[in-house]
């Protein structure tokens, strides 16, 4: 499959006003509600519980502090919003409710920024040469681009990420920038993967 002749980064019409294709009011008031509920149930998930409202420590944390015993390390949970992001247009996700609901950056840190990469090109399938098929694939920068329009993370998560993976690349030798590297004819998406979790484990 030839590679693609354009240069690929996830914010590159960020600034352009998107030409939405008109959709029919109550279709398009049901599909923001949607993504707003799914935004949020992710978001929710992220926020650990705590003994009180004014305490910033979990509640593990407190138990194990009062007990002398050192708090074990928790995964962050890594889920991806629902199914309606595969099938509506990214610009979707630039809607004005769901903007006004989610005004500033969530912050994410640069592993678990590339973990959900990799959990969008698994939910959503693998697409080269293009950041995004009509059925809703995915190249590693199309999957980069999802997360930066939810506002889940921000330039500098995405460039980091990328330096990531370019560094895992660069020591088995390759190097190509990695939007290139996921073009290759004979790419798969378990490279791909794998690629994005080992750059995830790198420090």
């Amino acid at each position: 499959m030839p590679t693609a002749t354009t240069t690929h980064r996830p914010t590159e019409h960020a600034a352009a006003a998107p030409q939405a294709i008109p959709l029919p009011a109550p279709l398009a008031d049901v599909d923001a509600a949607r993504l707003v509920r799914d935004i949020e149930q992710y978001l929710a998930a992220r926020t650990p519980t705590t003994a009180h409202p004014l305490v910033t420590k979990t509640t593990q944390e407190l138990v194990a502090e009062a007990l002398g015993t050192a708090a074990p390390a928790t995964a962050p949970a890594l889920e991806l919003p629902g199914r309606v992001l595969r099938v509506l247009p990214d610009w979707v996700l630039r809607f004005p409710p769901v903007r006004r609901r989610h005004t500033a950056a969530r912050a994410v840190t640069v592993a678990e920024h590339l973990e959900l990469t990799a959990l969008v090109i698994e939910r959503y399938g693998w697409a080269q040469s293009t950041h995004r098929t009509r059925s809703g694939r995915r190249c590693i920068l199309g999957a980069q681009a999802v997360l930066y329009r939810l506002g889940i993370g921000d330039e500098t998560t995405v460039a980091r990420a990328g330096q990531r993976m370019q560094a895992v690349l660069r020591a088995r030798g390759c190097t190509l920038p990695y939007h290139r590297w996921n073009d290759m004819p004979d790419r798969t998406e378990a490279d791909v993967l794998a690629l994005i979790r080992t750059a995830a484990r790198t420090v």
